[in-house]
């Protein structure tokens, strides 16, 4: 009898750990929407006073953008198109490497960069703007929110999204004078992809900027992020969610290669075309046209 116990207790713990599955190969298909109140800024006025060859972030990623993510292995693939054009960001972990490919007003123009080279980019960018705040300049503000201490309320709350029953949980942040902010999440505890722990959001623009922003925190879930809700600057909100998972389809190394076409260059040789950021609300991006 004792035996039958031990028997059944080893494959019910078996069981429980044999339901999360860890995803090397997948292609994860998602919509972003992001809505500003009625009272915004409207989009076309913001890039007509900015000039023929500048497009502000200001509000560069409003509306709806669909985003298809390839995962094999240590290389990860997303494509993201929206109404303003398309971008691309191909993340080799095992080089620890990031290229991003941008498709805009016809121009097919790219950079890249190594973890190290983006870290020591982000420090000097962070001193520089501290050095703009000891001189009195207001209108540059640091706005690194990786450190806000973070945590993952979960609930028995369940629904299906793209086939799979998810759990809803919230990311808990507190910020300075002990201001709460959370974001409302639903993710597939049967699931967690290799070095991916949610798609669609702001990726184009974190790519680009280097830094995670509060959305690293979606790393903490214990489980694959299927939706999430969270709120920007200027009352938008923003809304990710996945509409289909494919597990089964095989994806050759050829669709991590970088298309000829384009002009890819080191991070250090494209200042030029970034001014300001997604934080700073005068962003913008300098697009020069090749020749």
């Amino acid at each position: 009898m004792k035996k039958t116990v031990l028997i059944a207790c080893f494959f019910t713990a078996g069981n429980l750990f044999a339901q999360q599955k860890l995803v090397t190969q997948a292609i994860v298909n998602a919509t972003t929407t992001i809505v500003a109140p009625d009272e915004s800024e409207d989009v076309a006025n913001i890039q007509q006073s900015e000039g023929p060859n500048r497009v502000s972030f200001r509000n560069f990623s409003d509306g709806e953008t669909k985003s298809v993510t390839y995962l094999k292995n240590d290389l990860i693939k997303t494509v993201l198109k929206s109404e303003m054009g398309r971008s691309t960001i191909i993340r080799d972990n095992a080089a620890k490497k990031t290229t991003t490919l941008i498709e805009l007003m016809g121009n097919k123009t790219g950079f890249y960069t190594t973890d190290e080279e983006a870290a020591n980019m982000r420090k000097r960018a962070d001193s520089m703007m501290q050095a703009s705040q000891k001189n009195g300049d207001s209108t540059r503000r640091i706005n690194r929110n990786t450190d806000v201490p973070t945590e993952v309320v979960y609930t028995e709350e369940t629904k299906k999204i793209a086939g799979y029953v998810c759990k809803k949980a919230y990311l808990v942040s507190t910020r300075l004078l002990g201001i709460k902010d959370s974001t409302l999440v639903w993710y597939t505890p049967e699931l967690k992809l290799n070095n991916v722990s949610n798609v669609g959001g702001l990726s184009g623009m974190t790519a680009i900027m280097g830094s995670g922003g509060s959305m690293a925190a979606l790393s903490k879930i214990d489980g694959f992020v299927m939706s999430y809700q969270s709120k920007m600057p200027r009352n938008r909100t923003m809304t990710v969610e996945v509409t289909k998972i494919d597990l089964n389809k095989e994806i050759t190394d050829k669709e991590f290669d970088i298309p000829k076409d384009f002009d890819v260059k080191p991070m250090s040789e494209m200042r030029g075309m970034m001014q300001g950021g997604p934080g700073s609300g005068g962003g913008q991006i300098r697009m020069f046209r090749s020749n």
